[in-house]
């Protein structure tokens, strides 16, 4: 799964290194990478402290992605394989 992230954020990180999707894969790829530290290292409170931050950054990201198209939302959490910020009202 990783390396599929990876490929897919590559591609969309090229197309256009600003946007909004770019930003969400390179801090997902941020929260891997400090995920996988953070199991070797448990008590690492400063990276425990940045992957907090990380992770608020995307959060509000992926919100303001959903506001604004909810079909690029979609997309972008099924590629990367993260849940959803936002819960959808069945009716």
């Amino acid at each position: 799964m990783i390396a599929n992230t990876l490929l897919n954020q590559s591609d969309i990180v090229k197309e256009n290194p600003g946007s909004t999707e770019a930003q969400i894969c390179i801090l997902t790829q941020k929260v891997a990478s400090l995920t996988s530290h953070l199991k070797m290292h448990n008590k690492d409170y400063s990276s425990q402290r940045g992957l907090r931050k990380i992770l608020g950054k995307r959060k509000r990201l992926l919100a303001y992605l959903y506001r604004q198209d909810t079909l690029r939302y979609d997309k972008l959490i099924n590629q990367l394989g993260i849940r959803g910020t936002r819960k959808r009202s069945a009716g």
